[in-house]
Formats: structure tokens, sequence, C-alpha cells
């Protein structure tokens, strides 16, 4: 099984098919919306994982005084 976190080949395929048809299908940039897509997924992935880290932060118990 795949870690929630990781990405897959196949979100990156679905990504990049999604970007190419928003540009209108065009010839010959199929590296370039594969790459895209790539990074669009970790980009999300990093937010993603700073929200968990900071959701994290806020329900720990304050510090107590020293």
């Amino acid at each position: 099984m795949v870690p929630s976190d990781e990405i897959t080949f196949e979100q990156i395929r679905e990504r990049a098919y999604d970007i190419w048809e928003r540009n209108h299908r065009p010839k010959g940039f199929e590296i370039e919306f594969w790459l895209l897509a790539e990074r669009e997924l970790k980009a999300e992935r990093d937010r993603r994982r700073e929200g968990e880290h900071e959701t994290a932060e806020d329900q720990s118990p304050p510090d107590a005084p020293c």
C-alpha cells in the first residue's frame, strides 16, 4: 500500500492529462506538462504537510511557566 503523502505515477498522469486538456491539447509538450503536474502535486503535498504540522502545534498544550 502507498503512503497517503506519496505521489503516484497515476496521480501525475491524471494531472498532466488535465493540464494538457486545459491547454487545448497541444502536441509536443508531454514532458513539460508531466513536470508541471509533478511540481503542482508536490506543492500541494507540502502545503498539506505544513497545515498538518501547524494543526498539531495548535493542539499541543501551552508550555508551563518556569
